[in-house]
């Protein structure tokens, strides 16, 4: 992923945030998308969260996730 510079970011247009009001959460390379959603796990609310995941699905459908997560422990 290329660093993204002040530059750069302001010449995104917003749809390419998952927040556009609030230019949050740039979605321009699926590697972004990926980390968009990590970050708002972390700190974002519960509405950001549904948010950013459904604009990142809504421009990668390939990352939809596929069960893969976390394993069970095993008992």
């Amino acid at each position: 992923m290329a660093r993204l510079t002040s530059k750069r970011r302001n010449k995104l247009p917003k749809s390419s945030f998952a927040i556009k009001s609030q230019r949050k959460y740039p979605l321009d390379t699926k590697a972004r998308a990926r980390n968009a959603l990590a970050r708002v796990s972390q700190f974002g609310t519960k509405a950001q969260q549904k948010q950013v995941r459904a604009a990142v699905m809504k421009r990668y459908p390939s990352l939809k996730k596929t069960g893969r997560g976390r394993r069970k422990k095993k008992t």
